[in-house]
């Protein structure tokens, strides 16, 4: 994905294809049998977000002409397909614990930062009243589990 603006392609509305608001839905002969497939895409998306079967027209062998009720429902759809791939891309990018030290309960917090050049992991604490008490830049090799972080709140949140 890139992070340079593409400019706003024109819309298209036509029987088997069309394209509004970054999104392209374009009807595909189905591979996997003799019927028909659509497939969606997001502007500046590289892969296909969605592919779905499509009905056949009502002569049993083209397909369906499109209309804006299909549309919306493949984009409603394959919007919920991304957030849901960020969603889980992120929770495998974070790891937390819930930590009891001494009176207090602190959410210690394992993020792994995909940088191209530098990858790395931020080890941080935040105590119950949401207060960020010790943020450490650590190797993205960094062993984390219940142990390592008892160990290091009881430590006093030095530098791992």
């Amino acid at each position: 994905m890139s992070d340079e603006r593409t400019p706003a392609e024109p819309e298209v509305m036509e029987p088997t294809f069309w394209r509004k608001n970054g999104w392209t839905a374009r009807v595909i002969k189905n591979e996997e049998d003799d019927g028909w497939a659509v497939e969606i895409r997001k502007q500046g998306l590289a892969e296909p977000v969605l592919i779905s079967p499509w009905v056949m027209g009502r002569d049993k062998k083209n397909p369906k002409p499109f209309d804006a009720t299909a549309f919306a429902t493949f984009v409603k759809t394959a919007s919920e397909v991304l957030d849901r791939s960020a969603r889980q891309r992120d929770q495998a990018m974070t790891k937390k614990l819930s930590i009891a030290w001494e009176g207090r309960w602190y959410e210690v917090r394992l993020e792994i930062v995909a940088d191209e050049y530098e990858p790395h992991a931020l080890l941080s604490a935040v105590d119950d009243a949401g207060a960020t008490v010790a943020k450490h830049r650590v190797p993205v090799t960094f062993k984390f589990n219940r142990d390592v972080a008892n160990e290091w709140v009881r430590g006093g949140f030095c530098e791992p």
